[in-house]
């Protein structure tokens, strides 16, 4: 069908950096909007970031002017800088791919990744 293949995470120290990447493997033809989701134990998952298709991003707050969410639509992938990284911001980070559609059905939904770990810690 279609499987999301997430790398990049790791363990960092505060201020440090990591790059999270997401490739969308599989029968895809469309997709509308690609982000990162993230939870950390004990609380709800959170959007991080999107794009859509058009080009058009959203972040968190929290995130604003230290993460860069950046896809290519041809190849599509979708990427996440992260930079000046905080305590706060350990999580599992997952790829979330939305409005896409296959070469078997041309009804949208949405996949997710598996999740990679991200650990932020001095």
């Amino acid at each position: 069908q279609v499987q999301l293949v997430e790398s990049g995470g790791g363990l960092v120290q505060p201020g440090g950096s990591l790059r999270l990447s997401c490739a969308a493997s599989g029968s895809v033809v469309r997709i509308n909007a690609m982000g990162w989701y993230r939870q950390a134990p004990g609380k709800q998952r959170e959007l991080v970031a999107v794009v859509t298709r058009d080009g058009s991003t959203t972040y968190a707050d929290s995130v604003k002017g230290r993460f860069t969410i950046a896809k290519d639509n041809a190849k599509n992938t979708v990427s996440l800088q992260m930079n000046s990284l905080k305590p706060e911001d350990t999580a599992v980070y997952y790829c979330n791919v939305g409005g896409v559609t296959t070469l078997t059905s041309a009804r949208p939904r949405d996949y997710w990744g598996q999740g990679t770990q991200v650990t932020v810690s001095s």
